[in-house]
């Protein structure tokens, strides 16, 4: 009983944290509410988010802001063309005992050891490179000249693409994709969030934010979302949404097979149902509904689903299949 009635307070402390996020990034960042929703259901579910837009959305101004209001140490990689693994996890150098002149090798710790990294630009380096990121993105450490180092929790990756320039860029391996929870398309701004960017960026005023969320914090409600009851027929319909995405299912969606080359795995159920638990906490609800799984399918399942000729011939995109499912799946 003394469980439920602490759970039920740290429920409370997470609707006025979130409360207070989005007062506090309201100094700094317009609009892109959606946006901030979803990224801190990520952050509450130890998930990571690929951040879709062209330059000038205030991309990297949101994700540093979200690391000041959170407390979190912050790290920047810049993908280029020359990058290389050790740029981003660290490399062994020689130390020199300047007393007794002794040699050792010492690991200095690269940049992914933060624990908010922005990876700007993620396609703009080779595979080699963006595998880099793949152990401490799904493992939460770093292998390197044979000892293990573990990343300073929470750690939580948010990578930007830009949608518009396919010169010298490295499309994402699928393996790495699906390592993300979110795909996020961030828009352009209405015209009244345009205007208000403009006057508030033009006359060299500068808003402080306040820190509304501690590690520490962070971390409990994340294994607060791990403890969230949610009923069968909810995590029921997840999987058979993410399962109805396969062409080789048989779920009686025929357009399916005729759209898609390959559909989503079991991540995205695990993800569908997490993010649903985190969505129904910051919302002062006590367990999900099928209603969290749908408004977040689309964020979730728009990576992990590969349209095939016959749907880029007829111009079906990916979110329209995504809809055409979740009007069709049976709640």
């Amino acid at each position: 009983m003394s469980e439920i009635i602490n759970d039920t307070q740290k429920l409370e402390q997470l609707v006025e944290a979130k409360k207070n996020f989005f007062s506090e990034i309201g100094k700094i960042v317009i609009g892109q509410k959606v946006v901030l929703d979803q990224m801190l259901i990520a952050l509450l579910t130890r998930g990571h988010t690929l951040l879709v837009g062209v330059p000038g959305l205030a991309k990297t101004l949101l994700i540093k802001s979200m690391a000041d209001i959170c407390d979190l140490s912050f790290k920047r990689i810049q993908f280029t063309p020359d990058l290389m693994p050790s740029d981003i996890t660290g490399t062994e150098l020689i130390d020199i005992d300047p007393e007794t002149e002794k040699r050792t090798f010492r690991f200095y710790k690269g940049p992914i050891f933060g624990n908010l990294v922005l990876a700007d630009e993620i396609n703009r380096t080779p595979p080699k490179t963006q595998a880099a990121l793949l152990e401490a993105m799904q493992e939460h450490r770093v292998t390197a000249g044979g000892h293990t180092y573990t990343m300073d929790e929470p750690f939580f990756v948010l990578a930007t693409q830009n949608p518009i320039e396919q010169e010298g860029t490295y499309p994402l391996p699928e393996a790495q994709l699906d390592r993300f929870m979110f795909h996020l398309n961030i828009s352009y701004p209405t015209i009244e969030e345009e205007v208000s960017i403009v006057n508030e960026t033009t006359v060299g005023k500068k808003n402080d934010v306040q820190k509304v969320f501690s590690k520490e914090s962070i971390i409990d409600f994340q294994d607060l979302v791990l403890r969230v009851p949610i009923s069968d027929n909810v995590v029921n319909y997840a999987v058979r949404l993410s399962s109805s995405t396969r062409p080789n299912e048989d779920t009686g969606n025929e357009y399916v097979k005729k759209w898609v080359e390959w559909g989503a795995g079991p991540r995205a159920s695990q993800f569908l149902v997490l993010g649903a638990k985190a969505k129904a906490l910051l919302d002062g609800r006590p367990t999900p509904s099928i209603e969290d799984i749908q408004s977040l399918a689309p964020d979730i399942l728009r990576h992990r689903i590969l349209p095939n000729f016959n749907a880029e011939a007829e111009g079906i995109k990916v979110d329209d299949i995504i809809n055409q499912l979740i009007k069709n799946i049976e709640a």
